[in-house]
């Protein structure tokens, strides 16, 4: 683990030595001026970077470690470089150094001077941070950064590649600071101060505040450092990344996982194999995702790049992962929705409780009423949903209320024998057939606008909200106002989603295709199901592929009512697939249309409500 070339001789010129025993050149500052620096193509993995998913999954043993040290006039950032040195190493064998004095251009402190023993007159002579900046960046180019508490020694060398207007070559940086206090243990040593880690591991050069002894003794602690956690299954540069970002070995150790799996779109399942309340192990679906890529997307998983406490657990808790390959997008998305629907996965939060939705039902009775219900039936009542709970549901009714007289008592009124009217008949709020205030037919006619209103043209609730909005708004009632304001917007809404699924829910069949990147990603819907998906790649025919999805499509029977024969957030997905530009329809049977009058944006509201 020591050096294997002796100290360059004089400590006032820029040296570099080789094993060879050959010096390298000197570069003249011309040369130095047109020094090219490779292009970014690493990142940082300090504790003290922003984390990161890493691409590269080199063995440790392969990596070409640059091992730095610095010498300062101070700490701060106006403090300068007194001296550089480094060493270069690789599967543990040293392959060349660097040292040099640096000439500050300030006078260096008595208690620097006594602590590093660099002094005014050892640095008269040196050459300065122009002249042995280049020098270093070609002594570490394409090399992995190693440095002793490396905020310190990287910030320095990035501020002097500002200085000087030189490019920072984005150096991947470790840390022995961070990798000590994830390696041992805190009984073992009491801090992890360069000095503590060298006598604890007992290596052939002390420290002693000079940059090339420091980075040589760094070199022997980083060694003793990588052979602890190699015990802990850490054996590339991504498998040191994570260490140092806190991932658990036995995270790490279920990264195999994803290498099985497709580099493809779809879908994947992480399972556990669990007994049951009989005593019985079976397979239990504990999350499912989607993506573009499942096998780049379900590495992410096990790195520290996934930060979600419940997805770690997830991960601790599953036995396995399995996918599924998508033709398209729009596939993966329809699939994971069935999947997650299929098996409720504990770990998923989204898309899991379809049953929460509900309907405003206009009762099939001789005066009818709206109700909210779970469920469309097939009872001859008109439905108008979904809407996304109770009190969006309220909301659509209240608004209802204001525009129409309808009755909202829950009663079963009879036709023979009348009733007494409530205060809202008093009050002209409700029609009152009850006590047979309004006939069997005016009262349809009624029905028959709210029906209207919810189903084709909401203008006479957005004309009933308006007059009262402006009265509200002129006796100065504006809390009032504000919340007819919402109740109005929330119908518009609800308008909107629900003759968006009723047109795709009434057509038997629509064949639609999108061209994506030379290939043709195709679809055949029927009653708002995804039916079959197809991808016509380039050299393809598109009409042959189409063809022959549709031959091979599910088939599906309508729904009862206005609801789609699928998720409502399958048909909503397929539905802002089928409204993306590009899209071209291949087939359509029925019509795939909306009313003119079924919604306004929220511009035109505000406008239509102020009058």
């Amino acid at each position: 683990m020591s050096p294997t070339k002796s100290r360059p001789r004089s400590e006032a010129a820029v040296r570099q030595t080789y094993q060879d025993g050959s010096p390298s050149p000197e570069p003249t500052e011309k040369r130095a001026r047109k020094l090219s620096v490779a292009p970014p193509r690493l990142r940082d993995v300090s504790l003290f970077a922003q984390p990161q998913i890493f691409d590269t999954g080199r063995a440790l043993v392969d990596v070409q470690f640059c091992v730095v040290d610095l010498e300062t006039t101070g700490s701060t950032a106006s403090d300068a470089i007194t001296e550089i040195g480094a060493v270069r190493v690789r599967g543990g064998d040293v392959t060349g150094e660097f040292q040099t004095l640096v000439n500050p251009r300030v006078g260096i402190p008595p208690l620097i001077s006594v602590l590093t023993g660099i002094t005014n007159s050892m640095v008269a002579g040196a050459p300065g941070l122009a002249e042995a900046l280049p020098s270093f960046l070609e002594f570490a180019r394409g090399c992995v950064l190693v440095a002793h508490n490396a905020r310190f020694d990287v910030g320095f060398l990035k501020r002097a590649c500002e200085q000087h207007g030189y490019p920072w070559p984005h150096h991947e940086v470790i840390d022995t600071v961070g990798l000590a206090r994830g390696a041992l243990l805190r009984d073992e040593v009491p801090n992890v101060k360069l000095s503590t880690l060298a006598r604890h591991f007992k290596v052939s050069v002390e420290p002693n505040h000079r940059a090339l002894t420091d980075a040589r003794a760094t070199v022997e602690v980083l060694h003793h450092l990588l052979e602890r956690v190699g015990n802990l299954r850490v054996e590339t540069l991504d498998d040191l990344a994570e260490f140092l970002r806190g991932v658990s070995p036995e995270r790490r150790a279920k990264r195999g996982w994803a290498s099985d799996l497709p580099d493809a779109p779809g879908v994947y399942r992480f399972y556990a194999d669990l007994p049951d309340a009989a005593g019985m192990v079976r397979r239990q679906v504990l999350y499912v995702g989607k993506s573009v890529n499942i096998r780049n997307r379900v590495r992410t998983y096990f790195t520290a790049a996934e930060k979600r406490p419940r997805m770690a657990e997830m991960v601790r808790v599953a036995s396995g992962v399995e996918a599924d390959v998508c033709r398209t997008p729009l596939e993966a998305e329809v699939l994971e929705l069935r999947l997650i629907d299929a098996h409720r996965p504990r770990y998923n939060r989204k898309s899991k409780y379809p049953e929460r939705q509900v309907w405003l039902k206009l009762t099939n009775e001789a005066f009818p009423r709206l109700s909210v219900v779970r469920r469309v039936a097939d009872d001859g009542a008109d439905y108008f949903g979904p809407l996304g709970g109770r009190l969006a549901a309220e909301q659509v009714v209240l608004a209802v209320y204001d525009a129409f007289p309808i009755r909202q008592c829950t009663d079963r009124l009879s036709l023979a024998k009348p009733t007494a009217s409530c205060a809202l008949g008093e009050m002209g709020r409700c029609a009152s057939p009850c006590d047979r205030r309004v006939s069997r037919d005016d009262y349809g006619q009624i029905a028959d606008g709210v029906r209207a209103a919810l189903g084709r043209d909401v203008r006479p609730i957005l004309d009933a909200g308006g007059s009262r909005l402006r009265v509200l708004v002129d006796q100065r009632r504006f809390e009032e106002a504000g919340l007819v304001r919402d109740r109005v917007r929330a119908t518009l809404r609800a308008a909107l989603r629900y003759q968006r699924l009723r047109a795709i829910a009434a057509c038997p069949q629509i064949v639609a295709a999108l061209q994506v990147a030379g290939a043709w990603e195709i679809h055949v819907i029927r009653h708002g199901r995804l039916a079959a998906a197809a991808l016509a790649r380039p050299g393809e025919v598109p009409q042959a592929v189409a063809r022959a999805a549709v031959a091979a499509a599910e088939a599906v029977r309508p729904a009862v009512g206005p609801q789609p024969a699928a998720l409502v957030e399958e048909s909503e997905r397929i539905a802002a697939w089928l409204e993306r530009p590009g899209v071209r329809l291949i087939d359509i049977q029925g019509e795939w249309a909306w009313p003119i009058f079924s919604g306004i944006n929220d511009t035109a509201l505000a406008s239509h409500l102020l009058g």
